[in-house]
């Protein structure tokens, strides 16, 4: 077969081989096992520190060929994203490594596709629990106490008093971490093992034998060919080759990577559509090229080269070229497959997945209340150590004082009694039933036992936006034409102008809405005008998106974009009567209100993105040959682009007001001159190797956007979960700063910060977006700490810049304002601002949100709530509350946290004031004995002291209560208080402290008898 390749390639083919030898200059001993004995490749793999992957496989064809030189190493060199490291693991992926060997040095080079969530084995179990658990203090005093009775000369009672009940809460904690990690390992052990159908290499099967063998996810490497159908998990980072739409395009899920429910649109390699089959892909003589692993989601730099023709006879031949691959072309794991079939090329495996890259391992975590008991506890054994001492030094430290020290300590032990912790574990379990059993937040779950404390100390609350605040759910509410404007209940009108403009019978116009009154009126004012308008806009707004109707398998059709008011208005232009019935990527059709159908050619897309703010498409219409620009876009880009006007920024500038997400609509007619000329303009532009997206974009301003007409200007509104505004408004009452996280647009989030309230009427917006250099930070932060009432709007990318240059000072900074809004944020993003905060003001913070991208932010917050919603159970399931609304948060935080902490502060204090009691009247009987190191009370008493006899009263403090649910819940400002940690403080410990010593010498000392 190779040298039929051979004999196919002609002339070149000698320059060819000394070319591919080049790619191993640097790497000689390599060369022989690489390309075999007599040069032929059999791969071409991954070096680490090479720039420059590509240099040296250029194609250069002779004989009038198509020069196709650097493009792959100046694509690479231009990933301003990934550092040196990522550079590093750069790889190029032969599709046909030939031998065993070279595909085995292939895939070993890169991690096993394993999904590992467990935080222990069977080796590191013991250990990494008893390093939780004794690391704190408050239980390695236990332990030292407990051991010690082993030796006879420090024995004091029964040992079994000393050791039950450390053995006791050890082995509820082991069997509850042990417990855990098993059920993360049956989740690990699912998702390993989910099987996926891969294409054979041509050489391990026959005609006889099937195309494909199914094997388990772990066992996927890079390089293998992944079949994906409907519904199924992308199982690692693949390139999409084909698709089993004609259009070479599919739809996937990706609320557990990004947060976004709407469906996003993923393009295939056109090289590999074209081919007849899926089986002629093993036929050909090509490579990828992927840049090293990176988080960001929004960024992929890769090239895919085609070498030659297929290496079977009668196949299509191939010209060699080189196509660049962006993030469009590759579906990320944790996606899912849509609609449809497809097959992708694995690029990314394990450990250097998008997903996993951007997901936190989690840590245990432990409540403020107890690190605060657990500082207590270092004093109350001072002052115990301090009293030993003394009392042998009383003695006169007379024979074996220092083990009378240790003896005195031990007898003192109950200062700090092991029921303290059995007492607040019984608590915090009461704690978590009681929020499980509230009839107002059903479906409430306690996943974490150890933290219904924290919320009750909550200061900051970081949220996601896309089904935490909003339900992702968009309508059409405004219609603005500059001289008419239709609202959400007047909808009807503008389907019965858009009937008339159709020329639909009377008849048909009344039913599609309106009355023939009406009519009437709106003729007597030139009908006919007006219609033509409604029409204009409403066809403008039906071909200016990038929908895609989706039949399902019941036969109901769904649209499906990667925007969801783009879906919101497409599905208002059916609702009106023009309706979208097909779309692939070079034809549309409507249907208007007479049931007629139109067709329209899409010549060019210029998609939306967060630098143009806008997006434009070419159509023409089949049936008049016109050939039309339209766009859309956010007013503050648009108005400058179209024709002058006196109503754009005061209407747009009213909306906004309301909350709703305003897009301008304009168009603008081309000779088909014209579009030639921009046309042949656009693509000089486009086959640049420098600064290609620049003059591609100014093509498009020179030739298209220059004075469009206004058509009209949109109004969408995202509705918001039940209950949010005053949800919001009652915590930002409590003292809790609340922060907005997503992955969202800037323009959609800040509608939805005006909306939800979370932006305060009038209040300024600081926006911070693609800040470049360090002295443009810094200018901008000096005017963030200029204005600390102003709410601050940054996207993720400003947002790593600050991290990295100016993290105190930004910090410090934005967590004095009164709400910040953070956009185009990462998972991982998330989760670093968490920790941030939660170590610059060492305050309670927590996070909530419904999505996988939630789940890295949820584990990197003290307290963790988790949403169960559209998204799926991800987030609920690493959360440590698990609710069904943003709105639970009131409940759950007013009324369960301010219960669960003052009544966990006031059992601790009691339970220690209760030992120190028992411990002064040791004192003062040892003082009176001689200074003698002898128990007041043996063996059982003092288990019954702190059981039977003075459990029921001390443990009641649980169903303890200091104001009622309805005065908790009218005056969200007594939560203040709770954040300050008066409940449990040094001033309350002392003073209970002297309580203790007055009770303790009153009950010790003999009674008094004139």
């Amino acid at each position: 077969m190779t040298s039929t390749s051979s004999s196919r390639s002609g002339p070149s083919s000698r320059t060819k081989q000394v070319q591919r030898r080049a790619r191993y200059a640097d790497t000689p001993e390599e060369e022989i096992d690489l390309l075999g004995p007599h040069g032929h490749d059999e791969g071409s793999l991954e070096y680490a520190g090479d720039t420059s992957p590509a240099s040296g496989t250029a194609h250069d064809l002779e004989e009038g060929g198509i020069l196709q030189t650097a493009n792959r190493p100046s694509l690479s060199r231009k990933s301003s994203n990934a550092s040196t490291s990522a550079r590093d693991k750069s790889r190029i992926i032969p599709f046909r490594p030939l031998g065993e060997l070279a595909k085995y040095k292939l895939q070993n080079r890169f991690p096993a596709n394993v999904v590992r969530n467990q935080k222990y084995n069977i080796l590191t179990f013991l250990p990494l629990v008893f390093y939780e658990q004794f690391k704190f203090f408050f239980n390695l005093y236990f332990l030292l106490v407990a051991l010690s009775q082993f030796v006879p000369a420090l024995k004091i009672g029964f040992i079994v008093t000393y050791v039950a009940p450390l053995a006791f809460v050890l082995m509820v904690t082991m069997g509850k971490e042990a417990y855990d990690d098993y059920k993360r390992n049956l989740r690990d052990k699912e998702a390993n093992s989910q099987k996926y159908l891969i294409i054979e290499p041509a050489s391990l099967h026959s005609e006889a034998m099937p195309l494909t063998r199914a094997v388990p996810s772990s066992r996927l490497r890079v390089g293998d060919m992944v079949v994906l159908e409907k519904n199924q998990r992308v199982p690692a980072d693949l390139v999409l080759l084909r698709t089993s739409d004609a259009s070479g395009t599919c739809f996937i899920r990706t609320d557990q990577l990004d947060g976004e429910t709407d469906w996003k649109l993923r393009v295939a390699v056109p090289s590999c559509q074209k081919l007849g089959s899926d089986k002629e892909l093993l036929n050909m003589d090509a490579e990828i090229y992927a840049d090293g692993p990176i988080k960001d989601i929004h960024t992929f730099i890769g090239t895919f080269s085609i070498h030659g023709q297929p290496m079977s006879a009668g196949d299509v031949p191939l010209i060699p070229k080189v196509e660049p691959l962006t993030a469009e072309n590759v579906l990320w794991s944790n996606t899912v497959l849509a609609a449809g079939s497809a097959v992708g090329f694995v690029i990314y495996t394990g450990a250097e997945t998008r997903a996993v890259m951007n997901t936190s391992h989690p840590g245990t975590k432990v409540g403020l209340l107890d690190l605060e008991i657990n500082r207590l506890a270092k004093i109350l054994c001072a002052v115990t150590f301090a009293l030993s001492v003394a009392l042998v030094a009383l003695n006169g430290f007379r024979g074996l004082w220092y083990i009378y020290v240790f003896r005195f300590l031990i007898l003192f032990s109950s200062i700090i009694p092991i029921s303290l912790r059995v007492n607040l574990d019984m608590g915090k379990t009461v704690y978590a039933h009681q929020i499980m059993n509230d009839s107002e937040i059903p479906n409430t779950i306690v996943r974490t036992s150890t933290l219904p404390e924290e919320l009750g100390r909550v200061q900051y609350l970081l949220s996601d936006k896309t089904g935490t605040l909003t339900q992702n759910e968009m309508e059409m509410k405004k219609l603005h034409m500059g001289t008419m404007s239709y609202g959400y209940d007047s909808m009807d009108e503008v389907a019965h102008q858009l009937a008339v403009a159709y020329g639909a019978s009377t008849d048909q116009a009344t039913k599609r809405g309106g009355t023939l009154q009406t009519g009437v009126q709106l003729a007597n004012r030139g009908r006919r005008d007006m219609s033509a308008r409604v029409r204009d806009v409403v066809l403008s707004l039906a071909l200016c998106h990038n929908v895609t109707p989706v039949r399902n398998d019941d036969g109901t059709v769904t649209y499906q974009a990667s925007s969801p008011d783009e879906v919101a208005i497409v599905k208002w232009t059916e609702s009106v009567g023009l309706t979208l019935v097909y779309r692939d990527r070079t034809r549309m059709d409507l249907q208007t209100p007479d049931g007629t159908v139109i067709s329209f050619d899409i010549l060019d897309i210029f998609p939306f993105t967060s630098e143009t703010k806008r997006m434009g498409i070419v159509v023409r219409d089949k049936g008049t040959g016109e050939v039309t620009f339209l766009q859309k876009g956010a007013d503050v880009v648009m108005a400058k682009i179209v024709q002058r006007n006196d109503w754009l920024d005061e209407e747009t500038a009213n909306m906004a007001r309301e909350g709703l997400r305003t897009l301008v609509m304009a168009r603008k007619r081309l000779s088909q001159d014209v579009y030639d000329t921009f046309k042949d303009a656009h693509h000089e532009a486009s086959v640049r190797l420098d600064g290609r997206n620049e003059a591609m974009a100014d093509v498009v301003s020179l030739y298209l956007e220059r004075e469009l007409e206004l058509l009209g200007l949109t109004g969408v509104e995202d509705k918001l979960q039940d209950d949010v505004k005053s949800t919001l408004e009652l915590l930002r009452n409590a003292g809790i700063k609340i922060w907005m996280l997503t992955g969202d647009k800037i323009e959609t989030a800040t509608c939805i910060a005006i909306s939800t309230k979370l932006v305060a009427r009038n209040q300024y917006i600081h926006c911070i977006a693609k800040l470049k250099t360090a002295n443009e930070a810094s200018d901008q932060l000096e005017l963030i700490e200029s204005k600390p009432d102003c709410c601050l709007v940054i996207d993720g990318e400003s947002l790593q810049m600050y991290l990295n240059l100016f993290k105190t000072r930004f910090i410090e900074a934005a967590t004095k304002l009164s709400a910040v809004v953070a956009c185009r944020c990462s998972p991982t993003q998330k989760a670093d601002v968490a920790r941030l905060i939660r170590q610059h003001t060492k305050k309670r913070v927590c996070c909530i949100g419904d999505g996988g991208n939630d789940v890295s932010m949820i584990q990197a917050a003290d307290v963790g709530v988790g949403i169960v919603g559209k998204e799926g159970k991800q987030a609920s399931l690493a959360a440590d509350f698990s609710v069904t609304q943003f709105s639970f948060l009131t409940k759950l935080l007013m009324w369960h946290g301010r219960n669960s902490y003052k009544r966990s502060a006031k059992l601790a204090q009691f339970v220690i004031h209760r030992g120190l009691i028992i411990s002064i009247m040791q004192a003062v009987f040892s003082a009176i004995f001689y200074f003698s190191p002898i128990a007041l009370y043996q063996g059982w008493l003092m288990v019954g002291y702190a059981t039977v006899y003075t459990m029921a009263p001390v443990f009641s403090l649980v169903l303890d209560r200091d104001v009622n649910e309805d005065v908790a819940l009218l005056y969200p400002e007594l939560y203040k208080e709770l954040t300050k940690g008066r409940s449990l403080s040094f001033k309350t410990f002392f003073t209970w402290l002297m309580i203790s010593l007055y009770q303790g010498m009153y009950a010790s000392s003999p009674p008094y008898t004139p």
